[in-house]
């Protein structure tokens, strides 16, 4: 069941950087708005069968759940801030592939905390570091307002790890219909302050966009991050964020059939560097956590 679930998250995930593009290409929808509406759709989605089965889950939540949930809706906020941005300035999949370096995040913010990881771990950072060089040396050299959309999904690709992070804090004891309500509507919820005060109009847009704006909330919020915040349930965020990676591939091949996107080759060993790097950071902590007690859907987990 888990590997169905994983197989339809990555799907949804992989279609969000080309629908984004496109719609943002195509129509007059802003950043902001595509951010705002695929949440406030979803927290609505996915309130109703807990209003209709368990309403009172809501009226349950602890202080603890709501503040790791509040910590995640923050952190996924400014995060699509980030990645729909940087989705206006620079290729889908450099976009894309670095927006995935949660994986790597994660690894540093538990070397922040004291976790002393396996030395396979410290060779795919480094590997993966090389892949972000790449990337950004060739959008350096050849577009400055490129090189800002590389540095707007790096810090996107940070928050998605924080996110994770406290996703995974939250639904040790919180249903997955209760914490993707509470997520989802507070995020969608600091998106229209954000927007606001931005001046990025979130309604008015033609039948297009608001097309776009549905394909994108169906597709890569309730099907993409719904999945892997089931995932997380069963499953450490480490172990989710290496699924996760299947995006990078996923996301270039899409934006190369449908947006017919084409890259340097120098970009392309970037991609591909990233790749190999995060899969070498998970592995490397899988088998240091296989050492310990062999609960492989235990690895990362606090």
């Amino acid at each position: 069941m888990n590997f169905i679930v994983a197989a339809l998250g990555v799907l949804g995930v992989a279609s969000s950087g080309p629908l984004i593009a496109g719609t943002l290409g195509a129509t007059s929808v802003t950043a902001l708005a595509i951010a705002f509406w695929r949440n406030a759709i979803a927290a609505v989605v996915m309130a109703s069968p807990v209003l209709i089965r368990e309403p009172r889950q809501f009226r349950k939540i602890t202080r603890k759940e709501f503040t790791w949930s509040a910590v995640a809706a923050v952190a996924l906020a400014f995060h699509f801030a980030c990645f729909i941005t940087a989705l206006q300035l620079t290729s889908v999949a450099a976009a894309t592939a670095l927006v995935c370096l949660q994986s790597a995040w994660i690894a540093v913010f538990q070397l922040l905390r004291g976790t002393k990881h396996r030395w396979p771990v410290l060779v795919g950072l480094g590997i993966a570091l090389g892949g972000v060089a790449a990337i950004t040396g060739f959008d350096m050299g050849t577009s400055p307002k490129a090189l800002l959309g590389d540095i707007l999904a790096l810090a996107g690709g940070a928050l998605a790890g924080l996110y994770t992070l406290a996703g995974g804090k939250a639904r040790q004891s919180m249903g997955i219909g209760t914490y993707t309500t509470l997520c989802y509507g507070l995020c969608a919820a600091i998106v229209a302050v954000l927007a606001l005060t931005g001046g990025q109009p979130l309604v008015g847009f033609d039948a297009g966009g608001w097309l776009g704006i549905v394909a994108i909330t169906v597709c890569a919020q309730l099907v993409g991050h719904t999945a892997f915040n089931h995932l997380l349930a069963t499953m450490s965020p480490l172990l989710v964020s290496m699924i996760i990676l299947l995006e990078i591939p996923g996301a270039a091949l899409l934006a190369a059939v449908f947006l017919h996107e084409t890259l340097p080759a120098g970009t392309y060993a970037g991609l591909a560097l990233i790749l190999v790097g995060l899969a070498v950071v998970v592995a490397g902590q899988r088998r240091g956590k296989d050492d310990v007690d062999g609960k492989i859907a235990e690895l990362g987990a606090d």
